[in-house]
């Protein structure tokens, strides 16, 4: 069996460690994104000004 080259190995490492880092970007932008519409659904309603003519 021929050896695996250290071309390879690199790249291999360098893309695997790329897309372990994406996702874990990718967890994080999802619990801000949850995050954010708790706080939007936790907000009052503005009161709406009524206009009597």
């Amino acid at each position: 069996m021929k050896p695996i080259s250290k071309e390879y190995l690199l790249l291999f490492n360098a893309l695997t460690d790329a897309e372990t880092t994406l996702q874990r970007l990718r967890e994080e932008l999802m619990a801000a994104q949850q995050q954010a519409e708790s706080l939007f659904l936790e907000e009052e309603p503005p009161h709406a000004e009524q206009d009597i003519a």
